[in-house]
């Protein structure tokens, strides 16, 4: 019986509040304020005891609202403490709350009393004059915690102690407690204290200890830091070394010992190790506790086996096969050869544009409604299946294609410029495209703010897609201003002769981008930044051109070989951007077994800041030919001449002195009859149109010439010389590039001198019919010695493929023909040119382009040799 007594006693209690036995809340009633002022701040009579009452309410009290008719009896009285102790009897008030707020000149005073109505005690008085009304706020909530401290009868801290630190500085700590010697002693507050200094991360254990001081409260945080790291070790690694573990880590010797940042270094090392497709890699820790708060950590390893792609499968697919979604993705199966090519490695990043490129894919093929899942991956033992879950949907055409709103030219001629409506199906890139086109169109009318976009219309009725672009041109706009930054050496003038737009002028979209195009083919900056910012009218726009400089003064010293010269050594000196002006000198000599060459050259590309380009060449060169040596001394100048874009005439004149000796005994007598010395004095003029993307490793673009070399303005030697040449770059898949170049020449002796064979052309090496040695192929004269003939042709076909393209590494397959025609010869239709071809790779280094190169000939003929050869050369192309 006791003890279901017992039971009911426990379960009542349970039953009762917890409120129940806590103490009862403080009531406190505050009156309305009395305003002295001649200024209408009668506002401030509710105003004030709002504020206050807040205050009060958030420090615990309980604000009681007296009898309405109470206040109007309370207003205006003459006795206002008899009465307020009168109010706070009859509503059985703890404390009542009433004052003044007096205004003089710009500072006012705030007098507020308060009465305890239970207890016979005097009135308590609190005064402060304020400086101007915006600190009134400010100085309520002090005034509201003394009201407190007599409602509340509460502590205050006298002192904050930190304890138990050892390696973090007590200010340190101190920064992340908001308590104050003086501030009121909160529980809560500590608390909130307590949780700052937990996140700094450095505790495991925080206590705090309140101790009773004849001045108030004194706080004691004791705190105990967490362990340190002493070393970091690695258990199982063989594919990683320590060194390449520590380096994928974000804790070192010396971190805090942080479960959670143990946690995420997992992550980090399975990471490291699912980069090389150890994908069933595992890891786990031990700490080894040691003295001093210290501890070692070991990351215990389980690499598994490498494993790669066997079978990537494809759901739901029916208008394409496995074999055709698969040559869109990079990501492949491993075969025979994986080892060597890589093949069947997973890269999650990777994987996943595949998905885009999957669904770009069907959008550009008709297939708009189509979805493709993020694909599934699974990990076995030794293997990885992916699977790739794939929703076509219908297929749908191109309907009705129109262009509306603001239109700059008839709706015909804008949908001429438009791809979309050459196409049977819809496609969302070809959308794209003609989009930029028409941007571009309006752009370059100086609509630099055209809003157009694409309403699409699908009729699933009939698998048609009607598509109209909506054209918003807005106004015109011109280039306010151009400001150029970066150019700590370029002079301004060397940028803005480049550019095609001006201040003042039509904002021209093409013109801009030809204007950075041509900033870039300066070669004097690794980057150019381009941005508009809105000018002072709303037509008006500024434009900023920022520009990253690189180097252009280079020494260089090398040696090496080529299949003309063999072993060299090469020294040069230039500066590109000579004292910032864009002008360009060089020194440049060369030392091989055949060939001496010293050469100056000076090029001013804007003359005077004109459009006419000036230039000189010294050169002193020895050359050992097959039948003859040549020392030749001499110079050149140059002029040029802007005619349009991309288009330049050029002039120069040359005065050469040659000697020629050591001429072979069976070597033709027209080679024996130059032997001595011969003055050359000629001037040629070429017309060149220039229009590749850059000079070296151009990806599109033409370059054509036409030039026309008169000697016999004095001097030994005369001959006419007419040469022509053509080379086409086209992008082509996966950033490979196919060039075609065609050259053709023809020189004939004229009746001011004799044409030497130097000046006579043949064919054959790296610069011509590759397979071939140098000057291999030639024509004979009537003893049936070889000489140079008088006509050539030459066709070179190549695909260049890049293998590391940020390190300039180029792959290059070849085709080349050519041959070369005495000046009676006749074209044998039926072997007209000699060919050769091979394969190569290029680096565009900075010593220029490094050209290795095997060819092979053709068409050999009898006794010819068919092993091929290797070439090499530092220098241009063709």
């Amino acid at each position: 019986m006791i003890k279901r007594w017992w039971l009911v006693c426990i379960l009542l209690v349970g039953l009762i509040p917890v409120g129940a036995f806590s103490q009862p809340a403080k009531q406190v009633a505050v009156l309305p304020f009395q305003i002295n002022s001649l200024e209408d701040l009668s506002y401030l009579s509710t105003e004030i005891p709002r504020l206050i009452k807040a205050d009060l309410q958030r420090e615990g009290a309980l604000i009681v609202e007296p009898d309405p008719a109470d206040l109007r009896a309370w207003s205006g009285s003459p006795d206002e403490a008899r009465n307020a102790r009168r109010i706070g009897l009859k509503d059985g008030l703890d404390l009542v709350v009433w004052g003044s707020l007096t205004r003089i000149g710009d500072n006012f005073s705030l007098d507020i009393k308060v009465i305890e109505p239970l207890l016979d005690e005097e009135i308590s008085t609190f005064f402060l004059s304020i400086e101007g009304i915006e600190n009134l706020l400010i100085s309520l909530q002090e005034i509201s915690r003394d009201i407190g401290f007599k409602l509340f009868d509460r502590a205050v801290i006298s002192e904050i102690i930190v304890t138990g630190n050892k390696r973090i500085e007590v200010d340190a700590i101190e920064r992340y407690i908001k308590s104050r010697p003086g501030d009121v002693y909160l529980p809560s507050r500590l608390s909130n204290d307590l949780k700052s200094i937990y996140s700094m991360g450095y505790f495991e254990d925080i206590r705090i200890e309140a101790k009773d001081m004849p001045a108030g409260k004194r706080i004691t945080f004791q705190v105990k830091e967490k362990p340190t790291i002493r070393y970091i070790k690695y258990k199982g690694n063989r594919v990683y070394g320590d060194e390449e573990i520590d380096e994928a880590l974000n804790i070192k010797s010396g971190s805090i010992l942080n479960i959670f940042a143990i946690q995420n270094n997992i992550i980090r090392i399975e990471d490291l190790y699912k980069e090389k497709n150890y994908h069933n890699v595992g890891v786990q820790y031990e700490i080894e506790e040691l003295d001093n708060n210290q501890g070692d950590l070991r990351f215990i390893i389980s690499e598994g086996k490498k494993i790669k792609i066997e079978q990537i499968r494809f759901e739901g697919n029916r208008v394409y096969s496995e074999m055709e979604l698969k040559k869109i993705i990079k990501t492949n199966e491993r075969g025979v050869w994986s080892w060597v090519t890589g093949s069947g490695e997973l890269d999650k990043e990777k994987l996943s544009q595949d998905t885009i490129k999957l669904r770009n894919f069907y959008h550009n093929n008709g297939y708009i409604q189509a979805k493709v899942a993020k694909p599934e991956v699974e990990y076995l033992t030794d293997m990885i299946y992916i699977n790739v879950k794939i929703e076509e949907g219908p297929k749908y055409k191109v309907g009705q294609v129109s262009i509306r709103g603001d239109l700059i030219a008839p709706e015909e001629e804008l949908l001429s410029q438009l791809k979309i409506t050459q196409k049977e199906f819809y496609s969302r890139e070809t959308v794209r495209n003609d989009l930029l086109t028409l941007t571009d169109l309006y752009s370059d009318q100086g609509y630099a703010y055209a809003d157009i976009y694409p309403r699409i219309q699908k009729k699933d009725d009939i698998l048609e897609v009607d598509l109209e672009y909506v054209v918003k041109k807005g106004r015109k706009v011109y280039f306010e201003s151009i400001i150029i930054s970066g150019n700590n050496k370029s002079r301004d003038k060397v940028i803005r002769r480049e550019l095609k737009v001006y201040e003042q002028e039509l904002y021209s979209g093409k013109a801009l981008k030809r204007s950075i195009r041509n900033l870039y083919r300066l070669d004097f900056f690794e980057d150019v930044k381009v941005d508009t910012v809105a000018g002072e009218k709303e037509d008006e726009i500024i434009l900023k051109i920022d520009v990253v400089e690189k180097p252009t003064g280079n020494f260089m010293f090398g040696g090496g070989y080529s299949s003309v010269d063999y072993g060299y050594i090469m020294a040069s000196v230039a500066q590109n951007n000579l004292f910032g002006r864009g002008q360009s000198l060089q020194f440049k000599s060369i030392f091989s077994e055949k060939t001496r060459n010293y050469t100056l050259s000076f090029t001013e590309p804007y003359l005077f800041d004109t459009r006419i380009s000036a230039g000189f060449d010294i050169y002193d060169q020895e050359k050992e030919y097959d039948d003859y040596d040549k020392d030749s001394q001499g110079g050149r100048v140059r002029l040029g001449y802007k005619l349009v874009d991309y288009t330049r005439l050029f002039w120069s004149y040359t005065y050469d002195l040659s000697d020629v000796s050591d001429i072979d005994d069976d070597a033709s007598d027209s080679i024996k009859d130059i032997e001595g010395t011969n003055i050359t004095s000629a001037t040629k003029v070429t017309l060149r149109y220039d229009s590749r993307d850059r000079v070296f490793n151009p990806t599109e673009g033409t370059l054509d010439s036409i030039s026309l070399e008169y000697a016999g303005l004095g001097g030994d030697v005369g001959f006419s010389k007419y040469e022509a040449r053509s080379g086409w770059y086209y992008p082509l898949f996966l950033g490979t590039v196919g060039m075609l170049h065609v050259k053709g020449g023809y020189v004939h002796e004229n009746g001011a001198g004799f044409l030497p064979d130097y000046e006579r052309y043949y064919l054959g090496g790296m610069h011509s019919v590759r397979g071939f040695d140098w000057r291999d192929i030639s024509t004979e004269d009537e003893n049936g010695d070889d000489i140079g003939g008088s006509r050539f042709i030459q066709v070179n076909i190549e695909w260049v493929i890049p293998l590391l393209k940020d390190a300039g590494v180029m792959g290059v397959l070849f085709v080349d023909a050519g041959n070369v025609f005495g000046e009676d010869d006749e074209l044998d239709m039926n072997d007209p040119t000699r060919e050769g071809g091979g394969a190569g790779i290029r680096w565009y280094s900075p010593l220029g382009p490094l050209r290795l190169e095997y060819g092979w000939i053709l068409d050999p003929r009898k006794n010819e040799d068919t092993e091929g050869r290797w070439e090499f050369s530092v220098g241009s192309l063709f």
